[in-house]
């Protein structure tokens, strides 16, 4: 027994079936009627409305130009700036807590009032020491970033060379 599909046209992105508005995709009908069609994420495929995907593919194509042009200025911003993160560490130097991309993410709004979703900021595991690091920014599919991202203590730490020492020779 064949399966049945129905065709209908997207008018918001859908992540589930990786499709953006104005694409027309086959789906299962449970899925159409049930989901998508209630909730105002498509519409049913058919010839009178193949003006309203053109102007749906229209719109997102400029506002896909908007949005690249908005990161290659973001990008250009992003190569001068280093990013200085105040974390409360003990007395050996150990962090409390780590570094995630959150966090950049709210230290970049701070500091250069620059908003960047948390998703595009790519970092393979937390940062959960003090030191200087390079992050990778996914600013768009064409657009990758790097910015220099210094984790320092808030507290001052002293090291084995500051201690005082006892001079004095017993003898």
């Amino acid at each position: 027994m064949a399966k049945k599909e129905t065709e209908i046209i997207l008018t918001q992105p859908v992540i589930s079936l990786n499709a953006h508005e104005g694409d027309q995709v086959k789906v299962s009908p449970g899925y159409a009627r049930n989901f998508l069609l209630p909730q105002g994420k498509a519409i049913p495929a058919s010839a009178g409305n193949q003006r309203y995907i053109e102007a749906l593919k229209a719109s997102r194509a400029e506002r896909e130009a908007e949005e690249l042009d908005h990161m290659k200025d973001l990008y250009e911003s992003l190569k001068s700036l280093r990013l200085h993160i105040k974390v409360k560490t003990g007395e050996e130097g150990k962090m409390f807590g780590s570094v995630t991309s959150g966090t950049i993410c709210d230290e970049l709004k701070n500091q250069f009032d620059v908003e960047l979703e948390k998703k595009r900021v790519h970092l393979p595991k937390v940062i959960k020491k003090v030191g200087e690091f390079d992050v990778k920014l996914n600013l768009h599919a064409e657009i990758e970033a790097e910015l220099k991202v210094f984790v320092e203590s808030e507290n001052s730490v002293q090291t084995a060379a500051e201690e005082p020492s006892d001079t004095s020779a017993v003898g």
